[in-house]
C-alpha cells in the first residue's frame, strides 16, 4: 500500500481531447487531427525546451504548439484560436477519477498532481472539476523550471511530500513519464487509456490498467 499517490494531470485526471469539444461547426473533420497534432507539437515543445535551457511555462507552450497546428491544418477563423485556448482551461476530469480520489483518501493515502501544467492552468482544471478537497498538494514543474522526464521533477514530488521514492505510487496515461517515474525510483501505475505500446526506455510500470477505477491496490477497498 502506498503511502501517497501522484497523479499526471492531461491525459490521466483531464481530458486533453475536451479542448475540441463543442468546437464541430468550425472544425469539421480536422477536429480529430487538431486534437493530436496539437498534443504532440505540446509534448515535443516540452522536451525541446529542457533540451534547449530555453524553459517557457506550459501556458505559453500550449499556444505555441496551437499555432503550429492550426497553420499546419490551415485553419484561420477568427476567434478560433483564443476560443480553444479558453476551452483548454476547462478540460473535463475522467468520469472515475473524483471517486477514484475519494476512496484513496479514506483508506488514508495521500493524494497529489505532478504535472507539467502552470499553477494557473492546474489550478483552473481543479476548481472547475471541484476536486480541490481531494488533493493534499498541486505540484507544477514551475517550481524546478523544467520539464519532464527531467529527475528534478520526480525529485520535486519526493522533497514535497517528504517520503521515499518507493513510498509514493505515480499515476501516468503517458508512456514516457511512467517509464521515467520508474527509472527514477518510484512505484509507477501507467492508466494505458490510449492503448499505446510499452516504451524502450530505462524503468518500468509495476503495473498497466486502462482506467484509474482499475488501480490495484484498490480492489480490497
Amino acid at each position: 500500500m502506498p503511502q501517497a499517490c501522484v497523479f499526471d494531470a492531461y491525459g490521466t485526471l483531464f481530458d486533453y481531447a475536451s479542448a475540441v469539444t463543442g468546437f464541430d461547426a468550425q472544425l469539421g473533420a480536422k477536429a480529430e487531427p487538431l486534437t493530436r497534432l496539437w498534443r504532440q507539437k505540446q509534448l515535443e515543445y516540452t522536451w525541446l525546451r529542457s533540451l534547449e535551457g530555453e524553459h517557457a511555462d506550459f501556458w505559453q507552450v500550449t499556444g505555441d504548439a496551437l499555432d503550429f497546428t492550426l497553420e499546419s491544418l490551415e485553419l484561420s477563423a477568427p476567434g478560433l484560436r483564443e476560443k480553444l485556448m479558453d476551452s483548454y482551461l476547462c478540460l473535463g476530469a475522467f468520469a472515475e477519477a473524483p471517486g477514484v480520489l475519494e476512496r484513496l483518501r479514506k483508506m488514508g493515502i495521500r493524494t497529489a498532481i505532478l504535472s507539467n501544467g502552470s499553477p494557473a492552468m492546474l489550478r483552473s482544471a481543479v476548481v472547475r472539476a471541484g476536486m480541490e478537497p481531494l488533493f493534499d498538494m498541486v505540484l507544477s514543474v514551475e517550481e524546478v523550471g523544467v520539464y519532464k522526464p527531467a529527475r528534478q521533477v520526480y525529485q520535486l514530488a519526493v522533497d514535497r511530500l517528504a517520503i521515499r521514492s518507493e513510498a509514493i505510487t505515480f499515476i501516468s496515461s503517458n508512456g514516457w513519464d511512467a517509464w521515467a517515474a520508474s527509472a527514477f525510483g518510484m512505484r509507477v501505475v501507467w492508466c494505458n487509456r490510449y492503448n499505446q505500446r510499452p516504451e524502450r526506455l530505462p524503468g518500468r510500470p509495476d503495473h498497466e490498467v486502462r482506467s484509474l477505477a482499475e488501480l490495484p491496490f484498490l480492489a480490497d477497498s
